[in-house]
């Protein structure tokens, strides 16, 4: 199965967002094709969290993108991670979602 391309995967996932009644937003474009795609997920009581692409090796099918929790901590923290994030890698996406549930609304490796 082919893999979808990252602006199509963003996409789709910031429609879900919105139908589902949350704010999800676009922070920061990356490739098109297959930039990295990172999440970052506000509960909104002072804690976010985030989430990377999963290692290939965590990955069970052939072309469905699977996450896994990079940190959970702070919003400052995590923006920091962000910063070291796109310093080695300046084609990735990033996406922030709102969530007091705490739920990514991903799909996690092993999960």
């Amino acid at each position: 199965m082919a893999r979808l391309t990252s602006d199509f995967w963003v996409a789709a996932w910031l429609r879900q967002a919105a139908l589902d009644g949350l704010v999800a937003v676009l922070r920061r474009r990356g490739a098109r094709e297959a930039g990295a795609i990172f999440v970052k997920l506000d509960r909104l009581d002072g804690t976010a969290a985030l989430y990377g692409p999963a290692p290939q090796s965590l990955i069970e099918d052939g072309g469905a993108r699977r996450f896994q929790m990079i940190v959970d901590s702070d919003p400052g923290d995590i923006e920091e991670r962000l910063a070291r994030e796109a310093r080695f890698d300046p084609d990735l996406w990033l996406l922030e979602i709102e969530n007091r549930a705490g739920d990514p609304r991903l799909e996690l490796a092993g999960g």
